[in-house]
C-alpha cells in the first residue's frame, strides 16, 4: 500500500468514527426521548438498534488491526490507530448506556412518572455537546480542547446529584415508589457514566497528538 492510499484509509477511518459517533449521538438522544414519553415500543428499538453500532465497531476494528499487521506504521500513525481503537471502544460503552435507558423505559412502563423529568434532559444536553465537541477535536487534533472539556463533565456530575437529591424527597413523603426511583436514578447514572466516557475520550486526543498518557481529572 502506498502512502497515498494508506492516508486515504486512515481519513476513512476517521470519517467511520465520527459516523459511530453520530449513530450513538442520535441513540442517547433517543433514550432520554423515549423515556420522557415513556414509549415502551421506542426501548425496544433502541435495545434492538444497539446491534448496529455494535457491528460499526467491529468494523472500524478489524481495519485498524488489519493496517498495523500489514503496514507497520509509524509512530505517529500507530498512536492514532491506536487511539481510533480506544474510541470506538467507548462510543460502543456509550451506546450501551442508551440501550440500558431503553431497558429502564420498558421496566418502567406506562405508570405516571414520580415527577416530569427536567434535569434528565439537561443531563444528556451537556453529555451530547461534550461528545459533539470531543469528536471534532479528534479530527482536528485539538488539544486545547481535549485538555479542557473534561472540566465540563462538572455540569452533569451537579445535574445527577440534583436528580439523587429530588428522588430521595419524593421518596422521603412516598417510600413505595423506590422502585421507580431506582430505574429513574439508573437512567441518570447511565448519563453521568456516559460524561465520563468523553473524558476517556479526551485522554486518547492527548495520547494521538504528544505521545503522552495522561489520567484527566473529570470530577
Amino acid at each position: 500500500m502506498t502512502r497515498k492510499l494508506f492516508d486515504l484509509e486512515l481519513n476513512q477511518l476517521q470519517d467511520d468514527v465520527l459516523m459511530m459517533g453520530s449513530m450513538v449521538v442520535q441513540a442517547l438522544r433517543d433514550a432520554v426521548d423515549v423515556l420522557k414519553r415513556q414509549d415502551v415500543e421506542g426501548g425496544q428499538r433502541l435495545i434492538d438498534g444497539d446491534a448496529v453500532i455494535n457491528n460499526k465497531r467491529y468494523n472500524i476494528e478489524m481495519r485498524v488491526l488489519t493496517l498495523i499487521a500489514t503496514q507497520q506504521p509509524m509512530a505517529g500513525d500507530l498512536r492514532l490507530l491506536a487511539a481510533i481503537l480506544e474510541i470506538v471502544t467507548e462510543l460502543e460503552r456509550i451506546g450501551d448506556y442508551a440501550k440500558g435507558i431503553g431497558k429502564i423505559t420498558m421496566l418502567l412502563g406506562r405508570e405516571p412518572l414520580m415527577k416530569p423529568l427536567v434535569d434528565i434532559p439537561k443531563m444528556c444536553d451537556k453529555v451530547l455537546d461534550m461528545l459533539r465537541r470531543a469528536l471534532d477535536a479528534f479530527v482536528e487534533q485539538d488539544l486545547e480542547v481535549a485538555r479542557t472539556l473534561p472540566s465540563e463533565d462538572d455540569e452533569v456530575d451537579d445535574l445527577y446529584n440534583k436528580v439523587q437529591r429530588d428522588l430521595l424527597d419524593i421518596l422521603l413523603e412516598k417510600p413505595a415508589l423506590m422502585e421507580r426511583a431506582n430505574y429513574i436514578l439508573w437512567a441518570a447514572h447511565n448519563l453521568e457514566r456516559a460524561a465520563d466516557r468523553v473524558t476517556n475520550i479526551c485522554e486518547r486526543i492527548i495520547f494521538t497528538v504528544t505521545g503522552e498518557l495522561v489520567e484527566m481529572d473529570a470530577s
